[in-house]
């Protein structure tokens, strides 16, 4: 792991595996495109299972992905919002592009090898 003092409130964090979920396929900072639906995104954190709501669920989650997998906090690629998203419904999305979503700013420190760096706060 590499950790690199910006301040003395942050560090950045280039590999930050112990944070994911082990069962998770994507991580933080990876780059996704929904398979459903086929907007880009950005993993922003990750449930180790479905965290939402019955209502929710059953009004949005139409195609009735499984709620014991991991789900994921995703930025929306060219929009201001955020998504939640299940496990099976994404796949790596391999333009290497960025995205453009305003939040990823305050999330991460940079897009690097087509992935975005995290900023974490030191407790």
């Amino acid at each position: 792991m590499t950790i690199e003092r910006h301040s003395e409130s942050a560090v950045r964090v280039d590999d930050y595996a112990e944070a994911v979920p082990t069962d998770a396929l994507f991580g933080i900072g990876q780059v996704i495109r929904h398979k459903l639906f086929g907007y880009r995104g950005v993993v922003a954190s990750i449930d180790p299972r479905f965290q939402g709501t019955d209502e929710w669920y059953n009004v949005t989650a139409r195609s009735r992905p499984p709620k014991n997998e991991p789900w994921y906090h995703v930025l929306v690629d060219e929009s201001e919002h955020s998504t939640y998203v299940a496990e099976c419904n994404m796949e790596a999305d391999p333009s290497g592009e960025p995205i453009r979503n305003a939040s990823v700013n305050r999330q991460f420190t940079e897009f690097r090898d087509g992935k975005y760096v995290v900023i974490r706060a030191v407790n």
